[in-house]
């Protein structure tokens, strides 16, 4: 089954690195209708279960719901706010009186393309935070689309235009994920460049897996093929982080695995699970390897952490991984999320301690596929002062991906918030820059290339970068 972008641009985040104090009337107050300051939420909690709807005016669609057991740990009533804590991240909902009309009315029309595009186009109108950085008319764009459905308009014709509108917004995080029979239907549309056949293409953990292999002169990977870790010449450490997803311990299904693969089938099981669950999971995962790689590694001279492969995935993963290195709580950026004609307020991210930090030198390998919440350890990295980043810019996709639904089904994704650093200045579409430049090439295989096809001449060059920012 097909998961286009579902690694690299889930909007959930993990970690516990900033808690709300707790309320003793929470657990009764919290019942009523909220609706959320920016992301487009309606959460409706009574004394048993709790219902998310996303909702644009519209449009009402329900989303995640379950026992309100699984929320209540992560809910704070301040002053009629509901704070709803999701990792480093706080949500904040307003007490509204009414349950919204149009979240109680069965829609008819859920396949009628006129009516999927104005939803889509509403949430982007609504929430998408880039318009001026990416000088977007919206409106102009939105006519444009719009004359080109109408009631007969197909689902793969309704594919293409909504695909062609996010291309054309500069959007990283940007994604529209139809059915498979409609995703497979527009692809054979697609003609191949006959160039490319002449090349051979490599995909990102491939490469990786090369790389490792020839840097580790004693590999330390343990149960993992998400991580490797190991100790290269001179006791050298090095950790390669391919992913920033997948670490939960879900006891999936063996036989589900094998007709599926292993990344459906996690999905399909994490999507089950509560916010707070998922993060709860993820974190765990994440942490029991970072604990496991730090015994490893802690008589090191110093680590190299090579994330040049690495999409993206959770943020809070990013961070649980930097947590390690990380001696005193402090404040590593801002984010502020779009809200109707403005922002929510920006809200500091922290990065919690750990007990026993690395704190000798960390090099930190990027390149410009290394996006998302791989940008986010980029940018966090930038407070820990025992940290130098070696390659090229990340990709600047930082922002979180909003994940929301089509009336019919299909799933889709924008960037609808502005991380900054201490400084207040944001590096989304520039990405977070280096302190010694390798000059990777931007282009996606062409990088890779360059790297599988040499890796000696790429160790060399990671190696060479190192001796001279320590001045040896």
């Amino acid at each position: 089954m097909r998961r286009k972008n579902m690694i690299f641009s889930i909007v959930i985040v993990f970690n516990l690195l900033y808690a709300c104090k707790p309320n003793d009337k929470k657990n009764a107050s919290i019942v009523g209708i909220w609706k959320s300051i920016g992301y487009g939420e309606i959460l409706k909690i009574d004394s048993t279960t709790y219902k998310y709807f996303e909702i644009t005016n519209i449009s009402c669609l329900p989303s995640k719901q379950g026992n309100i057991s699984e929320v209540k740990n992560s809910i704070v009533l301040k002053n009629d706010t509901l704070v709803v804590k999701r990792g480093y991240s706080f949500y904040y909902y307003t007490r509204t009186n009414e349950f919204p009309n149009l979240c109680q009315k069965n829609t008819n029309d859920t396949n009628d393309p006129l009516y999927n595009f104005e939803v889509f186009a509403e949430t982007y109108k609504g929430h998408y935070a880039f318009f001026e950085l990416n000088k977007i008319n919206w409106d102009t764009l939105y006519k444009t689309a719009k004359a080109k459905i109408n009631s007969k308009t197909t689902e793969v014709e309704l594919y293409l235009i909504i695909q062609e509108m996010i291309e054309s917004l500069n959007d990283n995080h940007g994604s529209i994920e139809p059915k498979d029979e409609v995703y497979e239907q527009a692809q054979k549309l697609n003609i191949e460049n006959e160039d490319s056949k002449k090349l051979k293409n490599y995909c990102d953990f491939e490469v990786a897996g090369l790389v490792a292999d020839y840097y580790l002169k004693e590999n330390l990977t343990k149960n993992s093929w998400l991580i490797n870790w190991g100790k290269m010449e001179n006791n050298i450490g090095y950790i390669q982080i391919k992913s920033m997803f997948l670490y939960g311990d879900l006891s999936l299904n063996d036989s589900l695995v094998k007709k599926n693969g292993f990344v459906s089938t996690y999905m399909d099981a994490f999507n089950e699970l509560s916010f707070e669950q998922q993060i709860e999971k993820e974190v765990a995962g994440i942490r029991n390897f970072m604990d496991t790689i730090m015994k490893d590694l802690k008589e090191t001279k110093y680590i190299i952490i090579d994330v040049r492969f690495n999409g993206g995935g959770q943020d809070v993963v990013a961070l649980e991984v930097l947590r390690h290195f990380n001696a005193d709580r402090k404040q590593i950026a801002s984010k502020k999320a779009r809200h109707n004609n403005g922002f929510t307020k920006r809200t500091p991210i922290y990065l919690a301690p750990a007990d026993n930090p690395y704190t000798k030198p960390i090099y930190l390998l990027t390149s410009q596929q290394s996006a998302s919440a791989t940008d986010m350890m980029a940018l966090s990295s930038m407070e820990l002062t025992q940290f130098k980043r070696i390659g090229s810019h990340t990709n600047g996709a930082i922002s979180d991906a909003l994940q929301k639904k089509l009336p019919n089904g299909w799933h889709f994704s924008l960037s609808n918030e502005i991380y900054t650093d201490n400084n207040d200045k944001y590096y989304e579409n520039i990405g977070i820059p280096v302190d010694y430049e390798l000059n990777y090439p931007e282009e996606r295989q062409t990088f890779f290339r360059s790297v599988a096809e040499d890796l000696e001449k790429d160790k060399q060059s990671v190696l060479n970068a190192i001796r001279k920012l320590r001045n040896e």
